[in-house]
């Protein structure tokens, strides 16, 4: 058995992947009645499919996944996060740990949590 795609659900299917290949470089595959498939297996489904899907309520920033990135010039895509979305929800801001790793962690615009780390 293989892992294929990931997926998060969001409110507008464009701002997403204008945001996902805005900050990650993300390109879309496939873009088919509000299913998106894009590169590096991430699916956004719109919000609305996804509900009828499921038949219950969407809990935004329910902090029990994340999106993990890596990043080797992270200072400068936290530059690039600041320029492009200035009103990005932070979980944290730019920090080192004790062994030298940095990270931030946010929500994309439907507050899904993103971490983006230095590679170790």
């Amino acid at each position: 058995m293989k892992l294929k795609n990931i997926l998060i659900v969001v409110n507008d299917i464009e701002l997403a992947k204008k945001f996902y290949h805005d900050l990650f470089g993300l390109e879309v595959l496939l873009d088919s009645d509000g299913n998106v498939i894009m590169t590096e297996g991430l699916v956004l489904q719109d919000e609305k499919i996804w509900c009828e899907f499921v038949n219950k309520d969407i809990v935004h920033k329910n902090n029990s996944t994340e999106l993990y990135f890596e990043e080797k010039d992270i200072e400068a895509f936290v530059e690039k996060l600041e320029k492009l979305y200035p009103k990005i929800e932070y979980v944290n801001h730019l920090m080192t740990y004790s062994w030298g790793q940095k990270v931030v962690r946010f929500y994309d615009l439907d507050g899904n949590l993103i971490e983006v780390r230095t590679p170790m």
